[in-house]
């Protein structure tokens, strides 16, 4: 069963769209892309049709924002919240994927109010900038994030083995291995302390990503929560890439990273991610 859906554009210091079902669940949900700076609109349809006020969140690259993932303000993230528990909603999820799950996770150990996390296709650490800040800048590196006006700790990016450009879609999987290798020493700072969280987490990973080791960072994450006694989801397909398609999504492959996986194990991937969202969140699904 699915219910109808208004669209509002959200302006100001919330950006994006607000997807509004005619009949309201209770569950509020922020929906984040990832680096592609993507507004996806249509993942936030697909839980608003299940009766979720959805907001898919314009986080960077808006008006007045950081025109890359450049000390992106965690705060952006707590004033959705701000906004659905003011619209009446009684739980709080976020789903992200790729550079938008490292933020979810984030705003979950900063943010106890946050029920549900969905980190698809994740990062167990937090990364330098990808793309310049506001002043423009690229360089040096910066953390991708900051909580109350202080940079989260970060990996840095071991520029001397960036993969070269050519013809196609590049892979950067060995670039954040080869990172995480060099940098071993910022990996303890900058690992992410989901155990922190009150959240419930469902971790999704494909064991074919080729943009950066999602599925090794899926496994950590979950050993963390297990180790805290911390309940969550782990869901992995080894032959899934970093693009992980739910029910009806047909989302293009990137023409400038290369992903991995195939329309077939991505798709199977996110159905069983899916059948998890449905248990944790009560869907109804289709």
């Amino acid at each position: 069963m699915s219910v109808n859906t208004t669209k509002h554009a959200l302006t100001g210091r919330l950006q994006g769209v607000l997807l509004m079902p005619d009949v309201a669940s209770g569950l509020g949900i922020i929906v984040l892309g990832g680096s592609s700076g993507r507004i996806d609109v249509d993942r936030a349809g697909l839980f608003a049709s299940r009766g979720a006020i959805a907001i898919a969140l314009q986080w960077f690259a808006g008006a007045g924002q950081a025109a890359g993932v450049c000390e992106i303000p965690i705060e952006g993230f707590t004033a959705a919240v701000d906004h659905l528990l003011e619209l009446g909603c009684r739980q709080i999820a976020i789903i992200g994927t790729s550079k938008g799950a490292e933020g979810a996770l984030l705003a979950a150990v900063h943010d106890p109010r946050i029920d549900v996390v969905i980190a698809i296709s994740p990062s167990h650490v937090a990364w330098a900038n990808s793309g310049v800040g506001k002043d423009g800048l690229g360089w040096p590196l910066r953390s991708s994030w900051t909580v109350a006006g202080e940079a989260v700790p970060f990996v840095r990016y071991d520029v001397t083995q960036m993969p070269p450009t050519g013809e196609g879609p590049i892979p950067y999987l060995a670039y954040h291995q080869a990172s995480l290798a060099a940098f071993a020493s910022d990996v303890p700072g900058a690992s992410i302390p989901i155990e922190r969280a009150r959240a419930h987490m469902i971790l999704v990973g494909g064991g074919d990503d080729k943009l950066w080791p999602s599925e090794l960072s899926a496994r950590l994450l979950a050993q963390r929560l297990q180790e805290a006694g911390k309940s969550h989801d782990l869901i992995l397909d080894d032959e899934a890439g970093h693009r992980v398609l739910l029910p009806g999504e047909t989302t293009p492959r990137s023409t400038i990273n290369l992903h991995g996986g195939s329309d077939e194990a991505d798709a199977r991937l996110g159905a069983k991610a899916w059948t998890a969202m449905c248990r944790v969140l009560a869907l109804i699904d289709e």
